[in-house]
């Protein structure tokens, strides 16, 4: 079985990220990027599962710029085998990104995709969906566990009341949520070997995807700071405060 394992570089989570002068976004200048997480926790799952004899070969893909490529040798010291780098200096959205996997789907036939449920830097949560409606393959969301069972696999997912499983048959979608695993250390034997395993470099264009944004950014803005709590010396107060200042019943 071979998976195709999308990941996105973002910024790294401990770095707190700054809004541009101008608002017209964030600053990343010289800023510690890393993997998604969730992606990273799809590369664990589709390395467990090549240990557990279920895969025979990974595959991680990428879209955007030539610093992706760093982003790749991470999931390839993990343990994916191969890697592919769609490069674009185009802002890339969800819809863009799912139609150049979907191009990825079509010429390496995977009988799985494994990719995070969001990017913790738009935590859009749309890729992995849009990706299964444009492939026509069944999709298990926000995976807590995956088993390869009778030619399919089967999904616990979070949801509202619980967990609820589901069975997919293949080819299939899973986006990862974060109890699925915990993704293990990256030793340097392993980065060395990831540096030696084949990166394909591929345009947009070849892949015969169009990736011009639809959505235009108008302003990007921090959250207003928090004011200090106050006390109040009764219940009464506390109801005309809520009523009258808060305004909220």
């Amino acid at each position: 079985m071979k998976v195709l394992v999308p990941v996105k570089r973002v910024v790294d989570y401990n770095v707190k990220v700054r809004v541009k002068a101008d608002g017209s976004g964030v600053d990343i200048a010289n800023v510690k990027m890393s993997m998604n997480p969730f992606d990273e926790i799809a590369v664990e799952e589709a390395v467990r599962l090549k240990e557990k004899g279920v895969v025979t070969e990974i595959v991680a893909v990428s879209c955007g710029v030539t610093q992706c490529q760093e982003t790749l040798r991470t999931a390839m010291a993990i343990g994916a085998d191969r890697a592919i780098l769609v490069e674009t200096d185009a802002e890339l959205q969800p819809l863009a990104v799912a139609k150049l996997l979907k191009a990825l789907v079509d010429k390496e036939a995977p009988q799985l995709v494994i990719l995070g449920k969001q990017a913790i830097d738009d935590d859009c949560n749309q890729t992995g969906q849009m990706l299964a409606a444009l492939t026509g393959m069944p999709q298990g969301t926000f995976a807590s566990k995956v088993e390869a069972v009778d030619g399919g696999v089967n999904v616990t997912r979070e949801v509202d009341g619980g967990l609820e499983t589901v069975k997919l048959a293949l080819p299939a979608v899973i986006t990862t949520d974060l109890r699925l695993n915990e993704p293990r250390y990256v030793t340097l034997p392993n980065i060395m070997k990831a540096k030696k395993k084949p990166l394909d470099i591929v345009k947009p264009a070849d892949l015969g995807v169009d990736v011009t944004p639809r959505i235009k950014t108008l302003k990007v803005a921090e959250p207003a700071k928090r004011s200090a709590g106050i006390k109040v010396p009764d219940v009464a107060t506390l109801v005309s405060k809520l009523k009258n200042e808060a305004k909220v019943i």
